[in-house]
Parts: C-alpha cells; sequence; structure tokens
C-alpha cells in the first residue's frame, strides 16, 4: 500500500465510511437509528473494497450474513435486545463456524463443519454476524501470511505485516472494516497485531472464552479474546464472548470486565520491566519500542500511578514449559489437515518435533507450570501490574520470513516477539 494509497484511507476515515465503533453500533441498532441489513451490507462493502490491498478476510459471508441480519432486524422490531443484537462481527478462522470450513492458514481443500464453537454460539446468542479473518498457517508466526491466502498487510503501511496469528482480524479492525473481531493467543497472537496495528487488544485469563470443542487448545497455551479500536469496545465483546462450555477443563469465576470501563481504579503501583525474558537466540529491544514504553510510564506517573523499574523472575525453565505444549498443538492440528503434502516444511518439522515431546516432556511441561505461577507470582505481591514491551521490534515486512529454513524463522521470531509468551505458559491475562 503506498503512501498515497494510506492518505486515502485516511481520507475515508474522515469522510465517515469506517466502521462505527462497536458500543456505538450497538446502540444505533437498539435505537433504530440504523438496521443490522445497512450495518452488514455496509461492512461486506467495506470487505469486499479492501481485500485486493488488505486481504484480511479468509471466508466472506455475504449471503448468510445478510440473512442473519434481517432474522436480527426481525428480533429487534419485536422488542428483543440484546448486548450485539445485529453487530457485524469478525472471527478468525481457527475457530468453528457451522457451514464454513476451519482452515486455520492452512492450503487446501477442507470441508465445512457442522457445528458452532461455544465462543461463536455466544456470539450468535447474543445477536452478533460473523465473518472470518487470516491466519498464519495453525497460527505459528507473528507474520501472517502464506500461499493459502498471500498476505495480510498492515493498513497503517502495507509493505509491512500487521502482526500474527490474529493478523487478519487486526487488519480489518484496525482499517475500520469491521468494528472489532475475536482473535486467539498462544505466545502473542493477539497482543502482537494489537500492538503494530494500534488497538485494545486482550488475552484473557485460561478458559474466560471457551475453547470448544478443544476442551483447551494447544495444551493450555492458547486462549482467545478480543480486538478492538476501544478499551469500552474490547470490553463490551469479552463479556459477550465469555463463559464455560460444560467440556472445558477451565472455568474461572464469571466476572463482568465491562463494569470497570471508565471507574476510577485509585492509584495502581506497577513494575516497569524491560527485560527479555530467556530465549535461545540473542534478543535487543528497538529504541523505538524503548521510547514508546517510556511514554506509556510517563503517563501513567501523570495520572497518579506509580511506576518502579522491576522485573519479574522468568528464570531459564520457561522454555521447557513452552515448546513441547506448542510444539503437540500442531501435531494435532496438522492430523487434522486433508492434504499434509501441502503444508510448509516448517509446519512438517513442528509438527514431528510435536509428536517426540507428547510423551514425558509435555507431562513435565505441564506438571511445572505451578511452580512458574509461583516463582513469576511472587512480583504480584509488591505491584498490581506489569508493564513490558509487547514486541521488540516495530513490524517486519510482509516477506520477512519467506524462503529461510525453520532455524532462521525461530530467530525472526524470537527478535520481534520475545516478551509475549510466558504469560501463555503461566494462564493469565494480559
Amino acid at each position: 500500500m503506498s503512501a498515497g494509497q494510506l492518505d486515502d484511507r485516511r481520507q475515508r476515515d474522515n469522510d465517515g465510511e469506517r466502521s462505527p465503533g462497536l458500543v456505538e453500533q450497538a446502540q444505533a441498532l437498539a435505537s433504530g437509528a440504523t438496521t443490522s441489513v445497512a450495518a452488514t451490507r455496509a461492512a461486506l462493502d467495506r470487505i469486499d473494497a479492501s481485500q485486493p490491498t488488505l486481504n484480511a478476510f479468509k471466508v466472506i459471508r455475504r449471503t448468510k450474513a445478510l440473512a442473519e441480519a434481517a432474522e436480527a432486524d426481525r428480533r429487534i422490531a419485536a422488542g428483543e435486545r440484546l448486548p450485539l443484537l445485529g453487530v457485524p462481527i469478525a472471527v478468525k478462522d481457527d475457530v468453528d463456524v457451522a457451514g464454513e470450513p476451519t482452515a486455520f492458514g492452512c492450503p487446501g481443500d477442507f470441508p465445512p463443519v457442522a457445528r458452532d464453537s461455544e465462543m461463536v454460539r455466544r456470539l450468535r446468542a447474543a445477536g452478533a454476524v460473523v465473518g472470518k479473518t487470516n491466519s498464519p498457517e495453525l497460527g505459528q508466526w507473528p507474520l501472517t501470511g502464506g500461499p493459502a491466502f498471500g498476505y495480510t498487510r498492515n493498513p497503517w503501511n502495507g509493505d509491512h505485516t500487521p502482526g500474527g496469528s490474529s493478523g487478519g482480524a487486526a487488519a480489518a479492525v484496525s482499517a475500520g472494516v469491521v468494528a472489532a473481531a475475536i482473535g486467539s493467543d498462544g505466545a502473542g497472537s493477539i497482543r502482537i497485531p494489537a500492538a503494530w496495528t494500534n488497538l485494545v487488544g486482550i488475552k484473557p485469563q485460561r478458559g474466560r472464552i471457551s475453547t470448544w470443542p478443544a476442551a483447551e487448545a494447544f495444551y493450555g497455551l492458547t486462549v482467545n479474546g478480543p480486538l478492538a479500536r476501544t478499551v469500552a469496545d474490547a470490553a463490551l465483546l469479552l463479556d459477550v464472548a465469555s463463559g464455560p462450555h460444560e467440556g472445558d477443563l477451565h472455568t474461572p469465576a464469571p466476572v463482568t470486565v465491562s463494569d470497570a470501563v471508565g471507574r476510577d481504579p485509585g492509584p495502581l503501583r506497577n513494575a516497569l520491566s524491560l527485560r527479555i525474558p530467556f530465549t535461545a537466540t540473542p534478543t535487543t529491544l528497538h529504541p523505538e519500542v524503548r521510547q514508546g514504553v517510556a511514554r506509556i510510564a510517563e503517563a501513567l506517573r501523570r495520572l497518579g500511578h506509580h511506576v518502579v523499574v522491576d522485573d519479574p523472575d522468568y528464570g531459564i525453565m520457561f522454555g521447557l514449559g513452552f515448546l513441547p505444549r506448542s510444539m503437540a498443538g500442531i501435531d494435532d492440528w496438522v492430523r487434522k489437515v486433508p492434504d499434509p503434502s501441502l503444508i510448509d516444511p516448517r509446519t512438517k518439522g513442528n509438527a514431528k518435533t510435536g509428536r517426540l515431546l507428547r510423551g514425558a516432556p509435555l507431562w513435565v511441561a505441564r506438571a511445572a507450570e505451578p511452580r512458574m505461577q509461583r516463582r513469576v507470582g511472587v512480583i504480584f505481591d509488591k505491584y498490581d501490574l506489569v508493564l513490558a514491551p509487547t514486541t521488540a521490534t516495530p513490524p517486519p515486512r510482509v516477506e520477512g520470513i519467506d524462503g529461510i529454513s525453520s532455524w532462521a524463522t525461530d530467530k525472526v521470531i524470537t527478535a520481534v516477539c520475545p516478551y509475549a509468551w510466558p504469560w501463555n505458559v503461566l494462564g493469565w491475562p494480559v
């Protein structure tokens, strides 16, 4: 996307062609100021217009979405009120939407699934209309691209990635194609694209949003969560999508996070941590990111919060807690792929590693989690929050991992995104 195209995008934003925010859109539908059919058709038109450059969507459900929107309008006219009744919402292509394939970024001819995932069921119960967004192959990389669909591009600069693996969802929301979307996060895959596209991204605690039909995803590493342009929109979507399925392994006590929006929490104690958790390859914090985190810390101080430089005690064992779960999860997904010969050689290598690690190493990784939680959790005896960079660098170019080996790919990943993954091992919200 050229500078001129970006100027055109900003002009369209000023002309009002961006999707309204999630809260704003829900209020407009409930009041009768607009209809779900009109809102959904506008979103679908924005999707069609953006696909040649942004390429955010894997599945565009025009006919089905408009039929669902018409039904939402009938329900609203009959007096029914639900938080997202009739609002167009996007979901990542790793969750099941009945009647659509779930390819999770892989090439090949995937059959349509028969049932909605629990999360999508809850979105539909609230009245939302959904479409599916692009992800890199099995969510492995923080760049969204691949032979199955090409490159998804960052709306702020089309030469660069929006991040991954929820890159399609983030690009669609950041560009104003839809008001909000649900992504998934197994090593930063919501937080990374949120950071690189100027969004609010929430990785909830494990089990807050169901991953059913998987009792847990990637052996507890991966959770679903919202991407939105405002805190209020992200909170609303989190509340609507949250809740357990009876088959879930993790069921935290319910909360309503929207209740906290706009509420003064009082002075908070923040640990400013720039320390990079242990990685197998050298990593360095980019000066631009360091300066950005410093600006946030200063803003918190001006608001009356306490900010002290301090670090969690990550230790060096987190990789042993992450790798077996991640690789075994990839192996599980590869077994579902209709034609494994089409997948990336790096994916095949990771799946092979997963087969080797799914025995005793996987058991040890799960068994070590409580000890890791205690070790890192000590910092919350002193502080309410840890403020750390989301990524170590600005976003790479879209072709940043094309045609390189698995080891070289891992070096790129750890260089740009070394901060996020420990919190997936712990299962805690970020």
